[in-house]
């Protein structure tokens, strides 16, 4: 639930803004994606950080919970304002060198002048995520992204079109949107921690100085999921500027099929998310020949849940699309890129949940080389397909399948020959 909360807030700007026109979907895309590859750097971070909590929490060493907690906030609220500074200074010039089409780069920079607020308070989210994750305490996680997609979808309804005598302000009111619903989840967390929690046994009854000794020690394990996180989301990004060099339609297309795909690997992100944080509460309390059992029946669980989802997919193709158009020919032309999700689909209800499970072993400069090796296979099919032989968009969507088949490859092999097993944390 919490994954789909942040998720929701793209979904919900795409449904809305392609009833308003292909330029505006595909700016929306744009300018989500890029404040998506850099909300992943703070989420990179929490992983990281969760990892930590999660190995506390399993060892029952409860008081070394909240200066982890703590030392992150600190340092995520200073990486917000550095990167909020760097955004409103550089994304003008950047976006002039990715976006070819004038009015769509013009429509992107229009999102993007409020939507980089919300990295203030979506880096403090992250934060009180890896919190509740770690501690395996995560029902709260559904009342505040319950809270979060509400908001931002009544919002989006009275900004993007003006209703209930506010002005109609089309992407910026999406923007708008989704930086207060982000806004009212801190609020949430804040107050939930303060009523609800011991403070004082995890550790959270008072506020000690900036450690630097202690946030080496998290980024020790954080700073290659950060790179990790960042890497896997920018070459995303890429798929996107090649598709909008092959025009509008196609990047309208490739919007839409993202929200849907986004949507759809949900219950696979927290299946992953899950089998990190069991792996890493499973280590702390000393069951390490438990681990491998673990993801399997993890595995087994994510492949059932996915083969339905694919399944409803591939029955009611129209059906979902018309969520996010009304135009009979934007329809027709999004299916078989719809299809090429479905399938990928079944692929990645494996191979994340084993990515995270060694992730969540601790061993996290091994899962990025993979991830590199991995990428650099999804960008050179993204440049011949899109590129060079400038095929349409189902095609590009190819990319994810081999990507997923060769992460899933990659950490198998890993498990199978190293000594994962050894990592302290």
């Amino acid at each position: 639930m919490s994954l789909l909360a942040q998720n929701i807030i793209n979904v919900t700007d795409t449904a809305f803004l392609g009833r308003v026109g292909e330029v505006e979907l595909g700016a929306s895309a744009m300018g989500g994606l890029y404040y998506i590859c850099i909300y992943t750097i703070a989420f990179g971070f929490s992983t990281g950080s969760q990892i930590m909590i999660g190995r506390r929490n399993g060892e029952r060493n409860f008081e070394a919970v909240g200066p982890v907690v703590i030392q992150g906030v600190f340092f995520l609220t200073a990486l917000a304002a550095a990167i909020f500074l760097f955004s409103r200074l550089m994304a003008g010039g950047i976006m002039r060198m990715l976006i070819s089409s004038e009015v769509v780069r013009t429509a992107t920079l229009e999102f993007l002048d409020w939507r980089v607020y919300g990295f203030f308070f979506s880096f403090v989210n992250v934060m009180f995520r890896a919190f509740f994750v770690g501690i395996t305490r995560t029902k709260v996680l559904t009342w505040n992204a319950l809270l979060m997609a509400g908001i931002n979808v009544i919002l989006d309804y009275l900004l993007i079109f003006g209703h209930a005598g506010l002005p109609c302000m089309g992407i910026r009111g999406a923007a708008i949107a989704s930086v207060i619903a982000e806004g009212a989840s801190v609020v949430f967390f804040l107050i939930y921690t303060f009523l609800t929690v011991d403070r004082k046994r995890y550790g959270l009854h008072r506020f000690p100085p900036f450690n630097p000794r202690l946030l080496k020690q998290v980024l020790n394990i954080s700073v290659f999921m950060m790179m990790q996180q960042f890497a896997s989301m920018s070459t995303f990004f890429l798929f996107f500027i090649v598709v909008e060099r092959l025009g509008q339609r196609e990047l309208a297309i490739a919007n839409i099929i993202r929200s849907i795909y986004v949507v759809m690997f949900i219950p696979v992100s927290a299946l992953a998310t899950t089998t990190n944080t069991l792996v890493s509460n499973l280590i702390g309390a000393g069951g390490v020949s438990q681990v491998i059992p673990l993801i399997r029946r993890i595995v087994r669980l994510s492949a059932g849940v996915m083969a339905c989802f694919s399944l409803v997919l591939c029955i009611f193709p129209r059906a979902m699309l018309s969520i996010y158009t009304n135009d009979a020919a934007l329809l027709a032309d999004s299916v078989p890129s719809l299809y090429v999700i479905a399938a990928t689909a079944l692929i990645n209800s494996a191979a994340s949940v084993v990515f995270n499970g060694l992730s969540g072993t601790g061993n996290t400069r091994p899962a990025f080389v993979i991830e590199l090796c991995v990428l650099v296979i999804y960008v050179l099919f993204v440049y011949v397909a899109g590129v060079r032989l400038r095929q349409p968009v189902h095609i590009c969507y190819l990319c994810e399948l081999i990507y997923f088949l060769a992460l899933l490859a990659g950490c198998t092999l890993y498990f199978r020959f190293a000594r994962w097993d050894k990592k302290v944390v």
